[in-house]
């Protein structure tokens, strides 16, 4: 018969995994820089503190990184390193340290890259267009931040935004039509265009005159 005094032996190991568990320090992340330009610059993230026995692992967006050439992870994956980082490295960093026993993930720090502008490209709801109707044209462009757009016809300036409106159009609204997309943080900008053709109004057959 096992003394009352005797604690269970599965509590003990518990209470033991809580114990290590509770002095796993929370990490968190140091860089000296988290808004690098694209292809510009290498980015080092350091999950700290810097402790023996420890793993580390890391996260970005939410998910395990992917292998790739690009990432290093030297002493233990304490240090990730980033070299030419592009858009697609934009996201929330996390990293985890494991011991034997469990684990403890950082806060998630957002890492910012700017860049494009990427070529606009110019959308339109009708193929062609007839005088006294609307001409409407919406101009996209892959950026961070979002691009500025302007817009031109036959490289006259016509608007600012990313959507253009012409109510009641003519004939004389036939041209070339230019969208500009430009990135105030990296300085770079973009065009497209579209031809415009606006025919006369159309008149029903039955109210033609013949002679």
């Amino acid at each position: 018969m096992v003394p009352l005094s005797a604690p269970p032996c599965t509590l003990h190991i518990t209470w033991k995994e809580l114990l290590l568990t509770a002095e796993l320090p929370k990490p968190y992340i140091t860089s000296k820089n988290f808004n690098p330009m694209e292809n510009k610059n290498v980015v080092a993230l350091t999950c700290e503190p810097k402790t023996q026995g420890y793993t580390y692992l890391w996260r970005v967006n939410g998910q395990s990184l992917p292998v790739s050439p690009r990432l290093k992870q030297p002493g233990k994956n304490r240090i990730l390193i980033l070299a030419n980082v592009t858009g697609n490295d934009t996201g929330p960093y996390e990293c985890e340290i494991w011991d034997q026993v469990g684990s403890i993930p950082s806060d998630p720090v957002p890492l910012d890259v700017p860049y494009g502008p990427q070529v606009p490209r110019i959308f339109s709801p009708l193929t062609y267009y007839r005088s006294g109707k609307t001409l409407q044209l919406s101009c996209f462009a892959d950026s961070n931040p979002p691009a500025e757009y302007s817009w031109t016809i036959d490289g006259k300036f016509l608007q600012s935004g990313q959507k253009l409106s012409i109510p009641q159009i003519t004939t004389e609204h036939s041209g070339l039509y230019g969208c500009s997309a430009r990135n105030s943080a990296t300085g770079r900008e973009r065009s497209a265009f579209k031809r415009i053709k606006v025919f006369g109004k159309w008149i029903p057959a039955s109210l033609s005159i013949g002679f």
